[in-house]
């Protein structure tokens, strides 16, 4: 039997991290991202000052050292297609949150759903950063299918974006992007400036990821029509050049309407109504917007997958050439 090329090993570790994310959603304690947050934080306490280029210098020394590292194990291991296919498996594993996302999304349903306010208030910013302290049910449920939506393309489809440009390490470097952004990139009297090379990387990190994101949803979506119209018409209204895009392309698959006010303890944000003419969000609407985002979830793989394959085999091709 023919060894599997670079390209096979990775594929297949990539579907199967997939469905081990699936199957087991992220470790409760001891998960990689979370020591790499930790990491990160102490850093950025011994080194920070208010200077943007102090801040790139931070973000390209984490994203740079994660990155590395991961490159280094792959030629370790580049006679082993096994252990590379493993190694992708465990990256994907690791950068991949769809299924805590939805069960955080369902958790929050189910309180709706029971009548207890109280209980999916005390839940919401495990989803996000609002203040949940004043939204009525229908606002929380707003505020979990917009969170469902824009983390599709954070916690699942970027990640299988850049894992088809650039195997584990691409999948690596676009998590630790998107958990610095999380961590310095807001807008706050600390981060302003430190954490400007962070949001800006994140930015253009996440822009391939959000469209093919949007597009999956029109794909996914009961009526395309309606979902590729909102799409196309609100996805860049939206003050995140990212954000937006998923956001609409849900709003439209969905039928409901998303953004307007939005509070942020002591910052309140007046955002673009994403698809002004269809309905409000109901509490039904988070199981449907769970559903999709697995359905994306599982186009994205496929997708992110064949693209990978087909790279891997032109630029064989021209090397051969």
């Amino acid at each position: 039997m023919r060894p599997l090329t670079r390209a096979a090993a990775f594929a297949l570790g990539a579907a199967a991290g997939s469905l081990a994310d699936a199957r087991f959603a992220d470790p409760r304690r001891g998960h990689p991202v979370a020591l790499f947050g930790s990491a990160a934080g102490r850093l950025e306490r011994r080194i920070w000052r208010d200077d943007r280029g102090v801040g790139a210098a931070y973000t390209a020394l984490c994203v740079g050292t994660v990155t590395a590292a991961a490159a280094a194990a792959e030629r370790l291991l580049a006679r082993r297609p096994g252990g590379r296919a493993a190694l992708a498996a465990a990256a994907t594993w690791t950068v991949l949150g769809g299924t805590s996302l939805t069960r955080e999304a369902r958790t929050i349903g189910r309180s709706l759903t029971a009548g207890d306010l109280t209980a999916a208030r005390a839940r919401l910013p495990h989803l996000c950063g609002r203040d949940p302290s004043a939204l009525n049910e229908q606002q929380v449920a707003r505020a979990v299918v917009e969170s469902v939506a824009e983390n599709t393309a954070d916690a699942v489809v970027n990640a299988l974006v850049w894992g088809a440009v650039a195997g584990t390490p691409g999948l690596l470097a676009f998590r630790a992007v998107n958990t610095l952004d999380a961590m310095v990139g807001h807008r706050s009297p600390r981060h302003t400036r430190f954490g400007w090379a962070s949001a800006r990387l994140d930015d253009v990190a996440g822009w391939p990821g959000a469209r093919l994101t949007a597009l999956l949803a029109v794909a996914a979506a009961p009526e395309p029509r309606t979902a590729w119209r909102v799409w196309r018409r609100d996805g860049s209204a939206h003050p995140s050049p990212n954000a937006g895009q998923a956001e609409a392309a849900f709003a439209g698959a969905l039928g409901v309407r998303l953004g307007g006010t939005l509070n942020y303890g002591d910052r309140v944000e007046h955002r673009p109504v994403l698809g002004a003419e269809l309905r409000p969000v109901g509490v039904d609407d988070i199981e449907r917007a769970c559903l999709l985002s697995r359905r994306v979830g599982g186009l994205a793989l496929g997708t992110t997958v064949a693209g990978h394959l087909l790279l891997r085999a032109v630029l064989g091709r021209r090397g051969r050439a």
